[in-house]
């Protein structure tokens, strides 16, 4: 279509009274009243009238995006519209124009009539403060840039370390970074604090604009989405941040689950995904649970984010850990200088440390600066007297009560139950599956968690952690229960 407006007042419909407005205001009303106020605000407010021929209603909006929108989503509606309130009205119009070209038609049509040659009375259009232009406002420099948060240049695939507990959304990620055509829609990413979510959204981010620059990618955190979502309705500049949220060829948000209440901003997310996805847009998210767990979210929004491949980060295990630090001591041993780290405090760190991964690289980092500083070696005992408080921490942060009560909950038995020598399966199984958890998940010993459950000996202990090690592999719903009550405790 024409992106501008020419229009012959010789082939208009002369207004009779008030007639067309009256039929303009009743169109509407009409679309308010099936579509709601926040659709009909977002997308209609800035429509106006144009000019009307026989069977024929030509309509304007500020900018081509909006244009597009109606007709794709809209013009079904909009002509039903208007052939309810005129029945001879069978099609309609959208062009692009400004305001200034609206306003000078009306000039043109007052001159017409002042001269004798019509009584043409002009169109009422919205004032022009109704019509953002992103393209020259200077009250919301916001919307001059990208919008786009700074991606860290540390965080590629390639210093990505994958183990069991997540393989699968480093393959995911991988997937949607190399793919030149969308391969599932939405991904979804989600674990705990610390596990690497972050990492990999930035790696993803990296890897598609290395292989494309052409790509528009926007990658931002739902904090900062609710922040310019709230800005742009302050300013008055909805639409330059549609502009921009909706034609970018891939957006990322991190952390969504803290829109959690912000009804707003998910009404804003909720249109913004489906245009994305509409359009065949990548869009990539990440949270801390999975899509039907997240709290305070809107169900429809929890069903969307549902609709492409969701993938878990689990908590790490013990080789991960170790396998996370051996790669960042390779990293520090290239630098000049380089504090040497032995094997020994390495395995203590991973052993010790099991919170998340952000906790251990800061450790390991700790360490390093302080053999640095004061030109002390890296050993265990210094280790441990430079990392107390955050060693209490770990310990303090997951306690075998702590297993032994989540797990009887979750399998609805007693606490007692659980510490008893009974030795049904129903009993038994959850037994086991709480001193697999209490030896990945605390750092004690053996012997301790046996004494724990009833004053059993280690090699029952023993047994309980190999069982469900291989229960995990042929059983889905022992794995299943293992990690939900392995973020359940995290959490």
């Amino acid at each position: 279509m024409s992106e501008q407006v020419v229009v012959n007042t010789s082939e208009q419909i002369p207004f009779q009274g008030t007639d067309l407005d009256e039929q303009w205001t009743s169109v509407k009303t009409r679309l308010r009243q099936e579509l709601g106020d926040a659709t009909y605000n977002s997308w209609f407010g800035h429509l106006a009238m144009v000019s009307m021929e026989p069977g024929r209603v030509t309509l304007s909006v500020p900018t081509k995006f909006i244009r597009d929108w109606l007709e794709t989503h809209y013009s079904t509606q909009i002509r039903k519209a208007w052939a309810g309130v005129d029945p001879s009205v069978e099609r309609v119009d959208i062009l692009v124009t400004e305001i200034r070209t609206l306003e000078a038609r009306n000039n043109d049509a007052r001159a017409n009539g002042a001269n004798g040659k019509g009584s043409v009375r002009p169109v009422s259009a919205a004032p022009a403060k109704s019509f953002p232009n992103p393209a020259i406002r200077t009250g919301n420099k916001e919307f001059d840039r990208s919008g786009s948060s700074p991606l860290d240049p540390r965080y590629t695939f390639d210093n990505f370390v994958v183990g069991k507990s997540n393989e699968l959304a480093h393959a995911a990620a991988r997937r949607v970074a190399e793919a030149d055509n969308v391969p599932f829609n939405p991904l979804f990413l989600y674990g705990s604090v610390g596990l690497g979510k972050t990492h990999l959204m930035h790696a993803i981010a990296q890897e598609i604009t290395r292989r494309d620059p052409s790509r528009k990618v926007l990658y931002l955190s739902a904090d900062q989405f609710m922040y310019q979502f709230i800005r742009a309705v302050r300013y008055k500049d909805t639409m330059a941040f549609k502009q921009k949220f909706r034609t970018v060829d891939v957006l990322m948000v991190d952390d969504v689950q803290f829109i959690s209440g912000k009804e707003s901003t998910q009404e804003e997310f909720f249109h913004t995904f489906n245009a994305l996805i509409d359009h065949n847009r990548q869009v990539i998210i990440s949270a801390d649970r999975s899509p039907s767990d997240l709290e305070g979210i809107e169900e429809r929004i929890r069903s969307r984010l549902g609709w492409g491949l969701s993938a878990d980060i689990h908590a790490t295990d013990y080789e991960l850990r170790l396998g996370i630090l051996q790669s960042k001591a390779e990293l520090l041993a290239r630098k000049p200088g380089a504090v040497h780290l032995p094997e020994k405090v390495l395995e203590f760190l991973a052993h010790k440390i099991v919170s998340n991964v952000r906790e251990l690289e800061g450790g390991l980092n700790r360490v390093v600066a302080y053999a640095d500083l004061v030109g002390r070696p890296v050993s265990l005992e210094m280790a441990q007297d430079v990392l107390s408080d955050l060693l209490r921490a770990n310990e303090r942060r997951i306690t075998i009560d702590d297993i032994q009560r989540r797990v009887a909950e979750y399998y609805n038995l007693r606490l007692a139950d659980l510490l008893s020598a009974r030795r049904a399966r129903v009993v038994a199984r959850p037994r086991q599956v709480a001193m697999y958890l209490s030896k990945q998940l605390t750092t004690r010993s053996l012997p301790e968690i046996g004494r724990k459950f009833g004053g059993r000996d280690h090699t029952t202990v023993m047994h309980a952690v190999r069982r469900i090690e291989e229960l995990q592999l042929a059983d889905t719903t022992i794995r299943e229960d293992v990690d939900m009550l392995s973020r359940m405790l995290e959490n």
